[in-house]
């Protein structure tokens, strides 16, 4: 299973591309996680939160691979457990399809990619900023995949 994290920004902090990493390496081969990023647009006193919408989220949609099972990360979408988070993750390797997870820049997504997801997936109700968003999936993804194959790493 592949799964795609097509996330706003093109420029992290090193501490976020570490973080990454660090989970993509521990990641197994079946449980593949490629970041693809889109540059960010940026706020000039040019152009309004829609046109900066309007410009990320087109370029998100271009980005997302062909037959793939669309996830936007949205505050309004469903939360899971780290169990239930599993759970879907098995759901999705059944689906036998690859996978695209959705992140939006400052602004939020487009509704175009809100409408484009299959799923929506919401971490919490809290505001993360959107560089910590690829580390605590990665992490997640990670975490959910040591439950299913038994592994030590989660404790309940």
């Amino acid at each position: 299973m592949k799964i795609n994290l097509i996330a706003v920004g093109k420029k992290m902090p090193t501490w976020v591309d570490k973080g990454f990493q660090e989970y993509v390496k521990r990641t197994p081969k079946e449980l593949s996680l490629n970041l693809m990023e889109v540059a960010s647009i940026k706020n000039t006193k040019n152009l309004n939160v829609q046109q900066i919408l309007t410009r990320e989220g087109q370029k998100i949609l271009a980005a997302i691979p062909a037959n793939s099972y669309v996830v936007a990360l949205d505050v309004r979408g469903k939360s899971f457990s780290t169990q239930e988070l599993a759970t879907q993750l098995q759901k999705w390797r059944e689906n036998a399809r690859d996978i695209s997870l959705l992140i939006g820049g400052p602004e939020g997504l487009l509704d175009e990619c809100l409408k484009r997801a299959e799923f929506r997936w919401s971490l919490s109700p809290l505001t993360f900023p959107h560089p910590l968003v690829r580390v605590i999936i990665a992490e997640q993804l990670y975490r959910a995949w040591t439950i299913l194959a038994g592994h030590p790493y989660h404790r309940d």
